[in-house]
């Protein structure tokens, strides 16, 4: 009899499970909805807002840009010089720099910038983001039906949410423009004869279809490192929820992150 109660109860519990998993989603892209509405907003801007946003991208960019930066220097020098030797005792040389470009620029770097600000900035402002918007003096019922409001959204959330997304582009372009330089010197050393014909190399890859799929995946992975934890933080907030081992919403961005290069994967290669 307890076998059969058990069994019984298996489907209910995947059914609340899915209800669960689908609400979550749903409140994540309110969430998004309500934010991209309120940064648009001229009426956000005001000057308090305007030193919040400025304090938050110090902060979040600013800070780690030296540092990231040697960093990623650092790493992409070691690629490139793997990539160049792999290719020139293969016979390749002639692949070596379209491939560094595909590889490093177009698909490593916005990824690792995107990895690197969600755990510094997005995942850990988002440890106050539980203060910011929850009031303790109300009921867990009404913190459910309205877990987040306008003023806070737009005094609060929405300057760090504009200021994780601004410091993956930031980053992203910025170790972007290092890898193609120290390409060049890695290859062609410090003599200038080879930049017409790496500029031409460059310029090929970088057509108008991968242009626009680099930016608008930048972009994208920005907009899912400011949004997707801080929506976690706040609906588990909300419902009164806890989370000792995993950062709210951690999982659902790293899945977001994934769903998002794959697709671009997908546009361009196939």
């Amino acid at each position: 009899m307890r076998a059969n109660t058990s069994l019984n109860t298996v489907p209910g519990k995947w059914g609340r499970a899915l209800l669960r998993g689908a609400a979550s989603w749903w409140f994540l892209i309110y969430f998004g909805a309500m934010t991209l509405v309120m940064a648009l907003s001229p009426s956000t801007y005001s000057r308090a807002n305007r030193a919040a946003t400025s304090r938050y991208i110090y902060t979040s960019t600013w800070q780690v840009l030296p540092w990231f930066t040697a960093l990623s220097a650092l790493l992409s020098l070691v690629l490139i010089r793997i990539v160049v030797v792999t290719a020139l005792s293969y016979g390749l040389s002639q692949f070596a720099l379209e491939m560094v470009v595909r590889v490093l620029v177009l698909e490593l770097i916005p990824l690792s910038a995107a990895l690197f600000v969600a755990l510094r900035t997005g995942l850990a402002f988002n440890a106050g983001a539980n203060d910011l918007s929850v009031d303790h003096t109300v009921s867990a019922q009404a913190r459910q039906t309205e877990p987040i409001s306008l003023t806070r959204l737009r005094q609060d959330l929405v300057p760090r949410v504009l200021a994780s997304a601004f410091s993956v582009l930031a980053l992203a372009v910025v170790s972007s423009v290092i890898a193609l330089v120290l390409t060049y010197f890695t290859v062609h050393g410090l003599s200038l004869w080879g930049l017409p014909g790496y500029t031409r190399t460059v310029g090929h890859v970088f057509d108008l279809v991968v242009t626009l799929g680099f930016l608008f995946k930048t972009i994208f992975f920005s907009l899912a490192v400011a949004i997707v934890p801080m929506a976690a933080s706040l609906e588990a907030s909300a419902q009164a929820l806890t989370s000792d081992t995993v950062q709210p919403g951690a999982v659902r961005l790293f899945l977001v992150l994934l769903l998002i290069e794959a697709a671009s994967l997908v546009v361009k290669y196939i």
